[in-house]
């Protein structure tokens, strides 16, 4: 259902976007098509949002087409969901076993065009058809399962530390590994992940921030402040930020969290989106 946005965001009814969300941002920068040295300090414009159930340990998140994916964790609760962005309707939903927990999600694009789904510690990710959604299979790793995105030929896979798995499609195995590092040092807490071109978003858990990674080097070259989108009452009944998902026809993107009361779609101050297609 489409919900009435709050005193932050009513001026979007006679302006472009809503205030920034965040703190200040500072950027140092070594010049024209270099990265920088240290990472930027981005921010979030709220430009709209909807409501988002409650009771969603969120764990993955993706758009296609109007329609938003969702994988939600905890035992006894973890499920594989869709829902139409435009008014919110729920279009399918299906439970995960008792003793799965959900993780992150990746859409594998190609002619058998499948939904891959990570669990936690079981070292199972069950392979779905999109609509409606049917289990093809399970495909087995080792190490926990936390954040998945695809590149186009690999699947891209966090587990919580700072080194990233990039993995086959068709069988989980590992073909290579990336170290993600700030400054030099090690990243760690790499969640949930979306994939834009060469940047790799990935939010860091327990945290109100996402890290943008250079996926060729493993420098993270800008860090997005998201703090501040749910309000201090809203707060104290919901748990971490995690859910993160890119609209490349608007260049946008969705975020969200734990038993969060919305999803909201903002753009990224500082980042400069690919082309609208």
């Amino acid at each position: 259902m489409r919900e009435t946005l709050p005193a932050l965001c009513l001026a979007l009814l006679a302006a472009p976007a809503c205030a920034p969300v965040g703190s200040s941002a500072s950027a140092t920068n070594d010049g024209p098509g270099q990265r920088p040295s240290e990472p930027e300090r981005w921010l979030v414009e709220v430009l709209d949002r909807r409501a988002h159930d409650t009771g969603a340990y969120t764990q993955g998140l993706l758009w296609r087409d109007g329609v938003v994916y969702e994988s939600t964790g905890s035992y006894g609760a973890s499920s594989l969901r869709s829902w139409r962005w435009e008014d919110g309707s729920e279009l399918a939903r299906v439970d995960l076993d008792g003793d799965l927990f959900g993780e992150g999600i990746a859409l594998v694009p190609e002619a058998d065009e499948r939904l891959i789904q990570l669990t936690w510690r079981r070292g199972v990710a069950l392979v779905w058809t999109l609509e409606p959604f049917a289990e093809l299979g399970r495909m087995r790793f080792t190490g926990e399962g936390w954040g998945l995105a695809y590149d186009g030929s690999e699947l891209i896979m966090s587990d919580g530390t700072p080194v990233l798995t990039f993995r086959d499609p068709e069988t989980l195995n590992v073909r290579r590994r990336l170290r993600v590092t700030k400054g030099g040092m090690p990243v760690d807490d790499l969640n949930e992940l979306e994939l834009v071109e060469d940047l790799l978003f990935a939010n860091l858990f327990g945290s109100d921030e996402i890290a943008a990674v250079d996926v060729n080097s493993g420098s993270v070259v800008a860090v997005v402040d998201a703090s501040g989108l749910l309000t201090a009452e809203e707060a104290e009944d919901a748990d971490v930020l995690n859910g993160i998902a890119y609209r490349p026809d608007t260049g946008t993107f969705l975020l969200t969290g734990k038993y969060w009361p919305w999803v909201f779609a903002v753009r990224i101050l500082g980042y400069d989106p690919p082309p609208v297609r």
